[in-house]
């Protein structure tokens, strides 16, 4: 398991973006990806050696990231950790005490298979795994 992205809340990536790529000098990926099932666009920038932020702009005022805006303000949504298999480590963590966001996992992201961990039983911090795609 290794640390895959920081998801950021911002209400417009155009507006977020310079910070990231001037002020911080990461590159982005060239598209901005639509994840229509949680209503959110997603721009990816690295950060070397092996991991990226992930800017999450809300599609429609009833998605998560907007709701998450609205309670909070724009920041830091959540963590994420790459697995080779979703399936089995979402059933390490059940078997663990920890209760998914949903009992199977989802498309997410640039065709990974994902699923969440609700911040009250992770100490604050949504947590995401991340199983790429084959």
């Amino acid at each position: 398991m290794k640390l895959d992205h920081i998801g950021i809340a911002v209400k417009s990536i155009a507006e977020s973006r310079g910070f990231y790529e001037t002020g911080l000098g990461l590159k982005a990926e060239p598209e901005i990806e639509e994840v229509a099932g949680e209503k959110v666009r997603v721009l990816k920038l690295t950060v070397p050696p092996g991991s990226h932020i992930e800017l999450l702009e809300p599609m429609s005022e009833e998605s998560t990231i907007a709701k998450y805006i609205a309670k909070r303000g724009e920041g830091l949504h959540h963590l994420c950790y790459a697995v080779e298999d979703v399936v089995e480590a979402t059933k390490r963590m059940k078997e663990s005490g920890y209760t998914p966001i949903w009992d199977e996992p989802h498309n997410g992201a640039g065709g990974c298979l994902v699923n969440f961990f609700h911040p009250r039983e992770t100490h604050g911090v949504l947590t995401e795994l991340s199983q790429p795609p084959n």
